[in-house]
């Protein structure tokens, strides 16, 4: 028989147990959780409108965007990329006090009108862009080329051993190498990588560091390493994006890309554009 201060400590012990077996269950995510399917027909016009109906619609009012970054139909070479400077979220604090981090991935893009405007404005930003011919370039004192490629993965062992200046890293890689514990802006315009670099942002808790995302999604095609029949690809972006949201993320500015093809997973379906830019802020950023 266990005496009553016995039992207390065993009980103790216990829960202390119970807490670590469940950090040992939870472990790392290796999938993220899917949305139950939008109709009970599993369609991908059902699929398809939920998901346009959600990219369409903001969540939450931001009544200061950067003007630099918003586009205007006279001007469709220059892409909205719209941060919310509204006093609540801290950006507008940060940038006045020269504190702000910026980090642009990016495919050899030769716009680079947004980086430029916000290092002119009292940001760091950090240019990430495997067409760069040098390793690393300052191209004014608050503005720097890196020639590195954002992936969801990290070279495999034997290749890092064999060139230690792999051009390919993942985001959160990328940070602790840099020894940037945040950053206050991620743009990315990764030519349909963005939602597998998406997925890893969530599945390794690396949208917790960082305080807006501005992406350019890419509806013409599954995307890389995205597969299965078209209602189960939008189901997938529909449950990233879900995901974000409830990482505390809210949409704020959505952009219909008209100069490109309006087509939807190669078809044409609710007047969708193949290009769409969003950005969400996150509300709990400090």
């Amino acid at each position: 028989m266990l005496g009553h201060a016995d039992s207390r400590l065993f009980s103790d012990r216990c829960r202390r147990l119970t807490s670590e077996q469940v950090d040992v269950i939870q472990g790392p995510r290796w999938h993220i959780d899917l949305q139950p399917w939008a109709g009970p027909a599993q369609s991908l016009d059902e699929e398809a409108w939920r998901f346009l109906r959600y990219i369409s619609t903001t969540q939450i009012a931001c009544d200061h965007m950067s003007t630099e970054s918003l586009a205007t139909d006279s001007s469709p070479a220059r892409k909205p990329w719209s941060v919310c400077l509204d006093d609540r979220f801290s950006l507008a604090h940060q940038i006045r006090n020269k504190q702000c981090r910026l980090y642009s991935l990016g495919l050899g893009s030769d716009d680079t009108h947004f980086e430029v405007s916000m290092a002119n404005n009292g940001c760091e930003v950090h240019r990430f862009d495997p067409s760069v011919k040098l390793a690393h370039v300052q191209e004014s004192q608050r503005l720097w080329y890196h020639r590195l490629s954002v992936d969801w993965r990290d070279p495999h062992p034997a290749v890092v051993a064999q060139n230690p200046h792999s051009n390919t890293r993942k985001l959160g890689s990328i940070l602790n190498e840099f020894g940037h514990h945040k950053i206050d802006v991620l743009k990315a315009d990764l030519e349909s990588a963005e939602w597998k670099v998406l997925e890893n942002l969530i599945l390794e808790d690396v949208l917790e560091q960082i305080g807006q995302l501005i992406f350019e999604i890419h509806l013409h095609w599954p995307g890389f390493e995205v597969s299965g029949s078209d209602s189960s690809v939008v189901r997938f972006w529909y449950s990233l994006l879900k995901e974000i949201e409830l990482k505390d993320f809210r949409l704020f500015h959505s952009y219909k890309d008209l100069s490109k093809p309006q087509l939807f997973l190669k078809k044409d379906i609710f007047n969708a554009s193949s290009c769409y830019t969003l950005s969400w802020v996150n509300t709990r950023w400090k």
